[in-house]
């Protein structure tokens, strides 16, 4: 396996979540793994400043501290399963605070991500934990629910979902496919964090189109390319429709307004990204 099999967009989201937490004035997250776990031809490959210049670099980080406050908020409801879908290079198994000792953790992923990720743990040293379990699946052929049957997952307690910068990079039918799954093998009570794009960004127009369309450029030239969006209008009714009740919803300019608003930290994003957190009934 060569560093660059696993999914760039998750090599450059874990630097830019390390790059936050070492260089911020007044870092909203506390998260360095990325320099462990991402290989150094691929740091070298990914300089900070052009980390910081990522059209997505706010709402890494912003996602971030949103989900993890969501999970604190839910740990105090007795929560104690945690899924994490697309879960990337993500750390938190390995930097959890106190009052998720307790929680298991199910990191969902195409194999070669997570391949690439539990070498690159090995390689730092880093033994296993029997609250951590990698579910290795390509969701695209195979549902949540069915990959989650070879883990000690249990379905009928409560669990908290996150689903972080993955809806864009599938089919509208796939996504809503997804959120179904998600749906079937969730508890009642059970929530959900997931990021989306304002579907209207797709046509012409719309004031984030310019800074969107150079992102979506930038992932598609490494084989990561945008593919659909959902109405924020319509979305409330779209996942009633599905079994979730939607608690909110908000969009990157509200994301830094909530976590960043004295500008210290310079977050800057916009009203195309969108952040969701909702409870199944």
């Amino acid at each position: 396996m060569t560093s660059f099999d696993a999914s760039r967009t998750a090599l450059a989201t874990s630097l830019m979540r390390a790059v936050h937490s070492r260089t911020a004035p007044a870092p909203l997250i506390d998260d360095v793994w990325g320099d462990r776990l991402v290989p150094e031809a691929v740091r070298q490959a990914m300089p900070e400043l052009a980390l910081r210049a990522n059209a997505a670099y706010a709402d890494v980080i912003v996602r971030t501290r949103y989900t993890e406050d969501a999970l604190a908020a839910a740990l105090a409801r007795g929560v104690d399963q945690y899924v994490i879908i697309g879960a990337g290079l993500d750390s938190f198994a390995h930097r959890r605070p106190a009052n998720a000792r307790a929680l298991t953790v199910y990191e969902v992923d195409h194999p070669a991500t997570l391949g690439l990720k539990r070498q690159r743990l090995q390689a730092c040293g880093v033994a296993e934990s029997t609250e951590l379990h990698y579910v290795a699946a390509d969701l695209s052929r195979e549902d949540l629910g069915a990959a989650l049957a070879h883990s000690p997952f249990q379905p009928g307690r409560p669990t908290f979902f996150s689903w972080l910068g993955v809806t864009m990079y599938l089919s509208r039918e796939a996504n809503l496919a997804a959120l179904r799954a998600i749906t079937a093998c969730a508890a009642p009570g059970s929530e959900l964090v997931f990021t989306y794009v304002d579907e209207a960004v797709f046509s012409s127009g719309h004031a984030a189109t310019g800074a969107f369309t150079e992102l979506r450029q930038r992932v598609a030239s490494v084989g990561e390319a945008f593919l659909s969006g959902f109405n924020p209008a319509g979305l409330r009714a779209q996942l009633q429709s599905i079994g979730i009740q939607l608690l909110e919803d908000l969009n990157g300019n509200e994301m830094v307004a909530r976590y960043d608003a004295d500008g210290i930290n310079g977050l800057e994003s916009n009203s195309a990204a969108h952040l969701v957190h909702a409870r199944m009934r």
